[in-house]
């Protein structure tokens, strides 16, 4: 069996496909559209996501009662802001859409494949979803 190995680092391009939320709450995904832009999506490989948390998470640990034992513990967790919360997601969401084609505002003027526009489009709900079903099939989830 042969594998790309460079494949994944690359990514996947989607043709962008639509969405609707059912009364239930499921969602229907659709057929894309003709002419419809595309998007280049990617996984963080684990080296990616340490990255990233190493630059929005600081790491604390502290010594704690075990009420069962009566002995000191020492206890390791992540303190994060909400600030460093966004921007893990900013990197995130900048990792995993690596570029896109014909993508258009309202206007018809091609949006550039930039992190303020990826946000943008991140808080449209019709996109956001579209970006959570390719990096759900890239996944194989």
């Amino acid at each position: 069996m042969r594998f790309d190995l460079e494949k994944g680092k690359n990514g996947e391009w989607f043709t962008f496909f639509g969405s609707e939320v059912k009364p239930d709450g499921e969602i229907k995904y659709l057929e894309p559209e003709e002419g419809a832009g595309k998007v280049c999506f990617r996984i963080a490989d684990p080296e990616v996501i340490e990255k990233i948390h190493a630059q929005t998470r600081k790491r604390t640990a502290e010594f704690v009662n075990n009420p069962k034992t009566r002995q000191m513990e020492r206890v390791q967790y992540f303190d994060q802001t909400p600030a460093q919360e966004n921007k893990e997601r900013e990197l995130m969401w900048d990792y995993a859409i690596v570029d896109w084609k014909d993508m258009l505002d309202a206007k018809g003027t091609p949006i550039p494949c930039t992190l303020p526009n990826k946000l943008k489009l991140m808080n449209i709900p019709q996109f956001a979803r579209f970006v959570g079903r390719c990096i759900q099939l890239i996944s194989g989830a």
